[in-house]
């Protein structure tokens, strides 16, 4: 019996890139309580790009024929697809939003912007959320964004602008949906790691 070829066309490839630089800067003072770090948060969630920023050439080549765009509903991550691709409009979609960075609540500690990042990216992962989405809320989310980006791959090339955290989460989603990472750019701004489908 004559083995049988698949008559569907080729899968993505998916690009999904980190933003570029944000306007408000996690290095800089001055140092703030764990409650002037969520209104901190609340401002940089909202916030645009910083001023006059291009997307390297190799990311705009990479995304020039993509059929389907999409950006998170963070106006950083809207930016950012539309300076990669400023031909093609992006769907804005809160699936693809960054995990939640809640504070742990340590009375007395002043630190600056990156230092509260880190120590709420920790506190998250161990179970804190100040009433916000949980780690495995956000991991349930990251299914969801997966399989969004499977399903718009069936019509060609897809290009996500998003966030460095949840980015990686979306990495082992999308390795269980038979996607391999090719092209690994790495996490600062503007970066970009390539996926291509693998059929069993």
């Amino acid at each position: 019996m004559p083995a049988t070829t698949s008559t569907q066309p080729p899968r993505g490839p998916i690009i999904v890139s980190r933003h570029g630089r944000p306007a408000l800067d996690r290095t800089k003072g001055p140092r703030l309580s764990w409650q002037e770090y969520v209104d901190w948060w609340s401002r940089y969630e909202a916030g645009p790009l910083a001023e006059g920023q291009k997307a390297p050439k190799e990311l705009m080549e990479a995304v020039a024929d993509a059929d389907i765009v999409f950006a998170s509903a963070r106006l950083r991550a809207q930016e950012t697809a539309a300076i990669a691709m400023p031909h093609k409009a992006a769907l804005h979609d809160p699936v693809f939003n960054e995990a939640p960075l809640p504070p742990p609540t340590l009375v007395g500690v002043r630190a600056l912007p990156k230092t509260w990042n880190v120590l709420a990216r920790t506190a998250w992962l161990a179970g804190h959320s100040l009433d916000g989405e949980s780690n495995t809320e956000a991991h349930l989310r990251a299914k969801i964004a997966a399989l969004r980006l499977h399903e718009a791959s069936e019509q060609g090339k897809v290009y996500l602008a998003a966030h460095g955290w949840f980015n990686r989460m979306l990495r082992p989603e999308l390795r269980r949906l038979g996607w391999s990472c090719i092209r690994d750019g790495g996490d600062s701004y503007w970066s970009f790691r390539v996926y291509a489908y693998r059929e069993d």
